[in-house]
């Protein structure tokens, strides 16, 4: 009996080493080299500095520092990137779940695109992850490439609020000139229907805060009621008409204001 038992330890934890070792819907094809704790750099927390930047006790920083650029790359390739986006998508899920809808069709989910529904960690692992300065003509060559792909648990989220009968709308700061590229970006990734794409005009000025708010509080006005928000940056989740609840998902690749 002692050695059924070792046996059956034995299997189940190769497979827990197998499972853990890979993972699937790979965002991108590189693969950490220190694991998702990064290198440890003398004199600086980078995983403090993460967590500053998470909670929003660091703010307007405009890139990831120098000394933390191969602790940032580790964790967005490696397994706790995705740990974390999971947590994030599940306690939304669950939260919907629980809402009583109206069934009119009026209750809506705000879904940000980049870093939420879309994944440019294909374009940010050339650029240093953050820690080089942004350019925008070399990001909107990326973006007119159209081959961003899915986080997949924002899809899996996506679709299971569908699937409770709550619609979705997008809310991005990606340009109205950028519209056609991005909806079929978003098709190609999976992402095939939606109430709303909202992408910034000319006319919309100010800060993404502000640009949010002001779209947001449009959607309420013509009846709409934002059930659930989400989105990668602080500026998707703050300001007015956020919705009855907000969720923020991980990225500490960028900061907007």
């Amino acid at each position: 009996m002692g050695g059924v038992i070792l046996v059956l330890w034995l299997f189940l934890f190769a497979s827990f080493v197998h499972l853990s070792q890979g993972m699937s819907h790979e965002i991108h094809l590189l693969r950490p080299l220190h694991g998702s704790g990064g290198r440890h750099v003398p004199g600086l927390s980078c995983l403090s500095w993460r967590l500053g930047v998470e909670t929003h006790n660091i703010i307007e920083w405009s890139t990831v520092p120098q000394a933390c650029e191969s602790y940032v790359g580790n964790y967005m390739l490696g397994q706790q990137y995705r740990k974390d986006s999971r947590v994030v998508a599940y306690e939304a899920l669950v939260y919907a779940q629980g809402l009583k809808l109206a069934g009119d069709g009026k209750d809506i989910w705000v879904f940000d695109v980049d870093e939420t529904l879309l994944s440019n960690l294909p374009y940010y692992a050339n650029y240093g992850f953050g820690a080089d300065p942004f350019n925008s003509t070399t990001f909107n060559i990326w973006v007119y490439e159209g081959k961003a792909p899915a986080l997949p648990e924002s899809l899996n989220l996506y679709k299971k609020l569908q699937s409770l009968g709550i619609k979705v709308v997008l809310i991005t700061g990606r340009s109205e000139a950028q519209r056609n590229i991005t909806t079929e970006n978003l098709h190609n990734a999976g992402f095939h229907t939606w109430e709303k794409l909202i992408l910034r005009g000319s006319s919309d000025t100010g800060t993404a805060v502000v640009y949010k708010s002001n779209a947001r509080k449009k959607l309420e006005k013509s009846g709409y009621r934002i059930v659930g928000n989400i989105g990668d940056q602080w500026s998707d989740i703050l300001g007015t008409n956020v919705g009855n609840r907000t969720f923020k998902l991980p990225d500490p690749m960028y900061y907007i204001s």
